[in-house]
């Protein structure tokens, strides 16, 4: 079997779209799946060609056994929707011409968002005779006409008319939650959709063989400091506001706000913490996926917030499996799947509702009056993420399902 997987985001840029397909390329590649990668020059998330690929228009290296293919790309630091579209498809337009050289495959798939790489994807698995396995990750347009990122009705016209197609050109749908699963089917009932869930390396993640990173040290964070923990993209799905406003109200006691990462809405954030005059709050910036373990490790409780829409009643932030993997349990910000999985079923946290800033408080205030329940929902959320969402297992269930489609068509 042969596999060609086109993304735009691939290490070694950081980030859940880049460990979660890497991790599947080289889990496939182990069931002696022919898997290779056609990708972009890394650049993500500062928006800046990496150093060791800049001026380059093509590249081939192998990353762990697997080839890489990639492509230029134009990036940009400016929020402007027409530099954010010239990104897209610069390599839609990079992606196909790198990729129509390359040989024949039985199956190409494509993640997304972007959406628009679909086109790329379309023509590519028509040229190389790949059956096409869209991979669904976040339910866009949708996603961004309920954060109103995208107002323009002609062009999200245009974009649910593609998202269409590619759903019906499909060989297979994958999604990445229940949720968009369940969206994805009833919209196109005659559609085989998979869930292929984001999952953890319960090995690599453990906590009683990683290294502390030495974070609290770095950032001067006393070790009887409780430390409330972000860790991810700073963008406008997050709401992350709601962080600081919270830390002002525990400004003077024991308790550490930390975000790590960066994105659109950082500046924002510390303009906000800056005016506010706040010393609980910490700005970190971001590590690769091999340090990450090590500064979970020094953290208490992760908060994983998104803003208050329906459209994420479905959602599951990926950076919850590594968290609970570490045994550090989560205050969980996200209603529906994400609280229905981890919170009723695995007890791995506590849930606050979304973008409701008193009720953050007051489940900030339980968990520094009762540290005991913090170490029992940490043991909670590693038992249940090796349970449920090991990605060992998770290929293999992805593997067995398309081998046997195989057999059935």
């Amino acid at each position: 079997m042969k596999l060609l997987i086109l993304t735009q985001y691939f290490p070694p840029e950081t980030g859940a779209p880049q460990n979660r397909l890497y991790e599947l390329a080289v889990r496939l590649k182990s069931k002696g799946v022919d898997v290779d990668i056609l990708t972009a020059m890394p650049n993500y998330p500062k928006m800046e060609i990496f150093e060791e690929y800049k001026n380059k228009k093509y590249v081939e290296e192998e990353m762990d056994g697997l080839k890489i293919y990639r492509s230029r790309i134009f990036v940009s630091k400016s929020k402007r929707i027409v530099k954010r579209l010239m990104n897209y498809f610069s390599f839609v337009i990079t992606s196909y011409l790198r990729g129509r050289k390359l040989s024949d495959y039985d199956y190409l798939l494509c993640e997304s968002p972007p959406l628009f790489l679909g086109y790329s994807a379309m023509r590519l698995s028509k040229k190389l005779k790949a059956k096409l396995i869209f991979n669904v990750s976040d339910l866009w347009p949708e996603s961004a006409e309920k954060l109103d990122l995208v107002s323009n009705r002609f062009f999200l016209k245009m974009a649910y008319k593609l998202e269409a197609k590619l759903y019906k050109e499909s060989y297979l749908v994958t999604g990445q939650t229940q949720g968009i699963v369940k969206s994805i089917s009833e919209r196109f009932p005659s559609k085989t959709v998979f869930w292929l869930p984001n999952g953890v390396d319960v090995a690599k993640y453990n906590p009683t063989e990683v290294i502390p990173y030495g974070f609290r040290e770095k950032y001067n964070i006393d070790k009887t400091d409780t430390v409330f923990f972000y860790g991810g993209i700073i963008g406008h799905a997050q709401g992350l506001e709601i962080i600081v406003k919270v830390a002002e109200r525990f400004n003077n006691g024991k308790i550490k706000f930390v975000i790590l990462g960066s994105g659109p809405e950082k500046d924002k954030l510390v303009e906000m913490n800056s005016v506010l005059g706040l010393t609980n709050v910490i700005f970190a910036d971001p590590v690769g996926r091999n340090e990450i373990g090590g500064i979970i490790k020094e953290i208490d409780v992760s908060l994983v917030p998104l803003r208050k829409l329906d459209l994420f009643m479905g959602a599951i932030p990926s950076k919850v499996f590594e968290i609970l993997a570490m045994k550090k349990p989560i205050l969980l910000g996200v209603d529906g799947e994400a609280k229905d999985l981890f919170i009723t079923e695995g007890k791995a946290g506590w849930f606050f509702e979304p973008e409701n800033l008193d009720d953050l408080e007051l489940k900030i205030k339980e968990i520094v009056s009762n540290l005991d329940e913090v170490k029992l929902r940490g043991e909670n959320g590693r038992r249940y993420v090796s349970e449920k969402f090991n990605r060992d297992t998770i290929v293999h269930d992805f593997h067995t399902f398309l081998t046997d489609m195989e057999k059935k068509a």
